[in-house]
This record gives C-alpha cells, structure tokens and sequence, in this order.
C-alpha cells in the first residue's frame, strides 16, 4: 500500500525536529576560560502537530489537503563549572523544582563520593602496609 501523503509530512517533520534537538542542544559544547571549564545546561521544550483531510471524490484526481507545523523553546538553566577539580551548578532560575534541586546536588555528591574513595584507598593502603609489616617483622618466642 502506497504512503499516505501526512505520513510523509509527518516524517519530514519529526527529522526536523531531530535535527534542531539533540544532546548537544541540552548539555552545550564545553567554554574554556583560565583553566576553568564552563558547560552550559539548558532546557528544551518541543511540540509538533499535523493533519489532513481527504476530500471526497468530486473530481477525477485524488485530493488531499494537510499541513504540519513545530516548534522548539531552548531555555538555559544552569551551568556547570569545572574547577580545580571541583564541580559546582549555577543556576540561571529563582524558582527550582525538586528535580531541579536533585541536579543542583549531584556535583556535591560526586565530590563527597570522590573524596570518600580516596579516603578508603589511602585508609586500605595503610592497614596493607601495617599488615606488611607485621608479617615481615622477626618473631619472638615467649
């Protein structure tokens, strides 16, 4: 069966829509300035309608009539900065939802997590070279 002419409107739509959003839309491209790295987040709100009618059969030609139409709001939000090896969140907006606020929290989290880690290893290091140690020591008979 042949492709209904508002498949392929719909088609050519949605590639359109692909292409204007992706993850580089979202997460932008990484900003460099004095060793600081500055990547800005931003939301992406997108909506597209289509429709058709077929008119009836008032002539020898098949008729069709349709359209379609999008469109796509890009808001920064947030940047993330990356620094000294820290990461911290910028918010760009007053009123924040809870999702909002679990993002903001993530950088923290990681460094928490980070630091705790090391910590672990460093800690786990210590307690193998004591153990090192006590097997390489001489033993004494009591």
């Amino acid at each position: 069966m042949a492709e209904h002419p508002i498949e392929g409107m719909m088609g050519v739509t949605m590639e359109k829509i692909r292409q204007m959003v992706d993850s580089n839309t979202i997460i932008g491209d990484p900003i460099t300035v004095e060793g600081t790295i500055i990547i800005p987040v931003s939301r992406v709100t997108f909506g597209f309608v289509s429709g058709g009618s077929d008119v009836g059969q008032k002539s020898t030609k098949d008729m069709f009539g349709g359209g379609t139409g999008a469109g796509v709001s890009v808001s920064p939000i947030a940047f993330l900065v990356v620094s000294n090896g820290n990461v911290r969140t910028i918010q760009l907006m007053d009123h924040m939802s809870p999702l909002d606020n679990a993002i903001n929290a993530l950088p923290d989290l990681v460094d928490r997590l980070t630091a705790l880690l090391k910590k672990e290893k460093k800690d786990g290091a210590k307690d193998e070279s004591a153990e090192a140690q006590a097997e390489t020591a001489p033993k004494t008979e009591q």
